[in-house]
């Protein structure tokens, strides 16, 4: 009688539970999409206004009850992520920051990286929720990447077709960089490509978002963006295995709509356009002359750093010529990373790197983040904290989804 009792009052607690969860995926679903929609805003009030909510989501799952709690090695990134906060905070006491302001701000941004890693972690341990919030991310990416395609034809200059954009070359849809457009495809194509080996009814469903998601990569010009959507394209296939699971018919169908998209693109992009994108010689101006001057700040502070978010600050000292314009990244965050933080914040995110793999490699839809930190190598796609936040919030989510799994191993074992 006493267990029937247990059993009733555990079964409301569970649907509770769930009910929180499924509230909080709304609302961090809805914290990205508003962050994302206005990455073009020229203000500080969009990521204030994410980080805030980043913040609060973050403390209703602590709040939340019927939480189990988290094997350690789960929260390996957590620990990565508190040391480098605490060791920005240990910059301000010791006074090693250059700019005290900027590596409070920086600081502020690596809390609500972890922060959205928390929340991840936390709330898509059920399954039905992490499935219905991938696709959540896979129909929005797919309406960005349209819109973005129809703006960069039809009005260049004008984010959504109304407002006056603040740059007008390479602005795909809301953001403005097209880097970080490329980043935050390569977020969502390995996703969009899993549920279209993976949902029979909805095959070419998500064949068009993928191409759609291709097609916008290719419109946006980051050549770096198209090398890895290339490559993800190539990973997911040999991933996933179709040969083994009798969809060879399926798999080629992709891989034959892929090569025909891609000969339409260059049709209409012209081969010129893209010939001169990946030319050497548009390539390497200035790049390199940063990766030299953010070594030579590693070499001056190799353990202390100048502070987090210090290096624009920091790098005219260090230049080896003149752009003409301000530079504001280094072009490169691992690099910038540890000239800033100094070589135990480089060592503490490769360790944080090496890590991902295993639950990216696992959940395969996940490997978009591993692809953002490969991104990293020689751009700065963690310079803005929403689109920073992206690769945390996809390996939170397949580190959740591996965790049920080795859960459900152990239990049957």
């Amino acid at each position: 009688m006493n267990s029937i009792s247990s059993s009733a009052k555990v079964q409301p607690e569970k649907r509770a539970s769930r009910k929180a969860d499924e509230v909080l995926a709304w609302l961090l679903a809805c914290n990205f999409a508003l962050a994302i929609l206005t990455l073009w805003i020229q203000a500080f009030w969009p990521v204030a206004l994410f980080e805030i909510g980043s913040f609060a989501i973050a403390f209703a799952v602590l709040l939340s009850s019927g939480k189990k709690p988290h094997r350690l090695s789960a929260c390996f990134p957590l620990f990565v992520l508190g040391w480098v906060i605490l060791w920005g905070c240990l910059q301000l006491i010791a006074g090693w920051s250059a700019v005290r302001f900027e590596t409070i701000n920086s600081i502020w941004k690596w809390l609500c990286w972890f922060a959205v890693y928390y929340s991840g972690m936390s709330i898509f341990t059920n399954g039905r929720i992490l499935e219905r919030f991938r696709l959540g991310m896979v129909w929005f990416g797919f309406a960005v990447a349209l819109e973005a395609i129809l703006q960069a034809f039809l009005s260049p200059d004008k984010i959504f077709g109304i407002f006056p954009a603040a740059y007008q070359l390479y602005v795909m849809g809301p953001i403005l960089y097209h880097t970080h457009f490329a980043v935050f495809v390569e977020a969502i194509l390995p996703a969009s490509l899993v549920f279209a080996f993976t949902k029979a009814k909805d095959f070419y469903v998500f064949l068009g978002i993928s191409a759609v998601l291709l097609t916008a990569m290719v419109v946006s010009a980051s050549r770096g963006g198209l090398v890895i959507a290339f490559i993800e394209v190539a990973a997911v296939f040999l991933l996933l295995r179709p040969w083994k699971k009798n969809q060879v018919k399926r798999a080629g169908t992709i891989m034959l709509a892929f090569a025909g998209i891609i000969l339409v693109l260059l049709l209409i992009v012209g081969l010129n356009t893209i010939t001169e994108r990946f030319r050497t010689e548009a390539m390497v101006p200035g790049r390199l002359q940063f990766a030299l001057s953010s070594l030579a700040m590693v070499k001056a502070r190799p353990f202390t750093g100048f502070g987090l978010g210090c290096w624009p600050a920091v790098y005219p000292a260090f230049a080896t010529f003149d752009p003409g314009a301000f530079v504001n990244q280094a072009h490169s965050d691992w690099l910038q990373w540890i000239a800033e933080g100094g070589i135990p914040t480089g060592i503490a995110m490769v360790a944080l790197f090496v890590w991902f793999i295993r639950p990216a490699w696992k959940s395969i839809w996940a490997i978009g983040g591993i692809a953002i930190f490969v991104h990293a190598a020689f751009d700065y796609p963690f310079s803005r904290p929403a689109i920073g936040a992206l690769p945390f919030l996809v390996l939170a989510m397949a580190v959740a989804c591996v965790e049920e799994w080795d859960a459900k191993q152990r239990r049957s074992a």
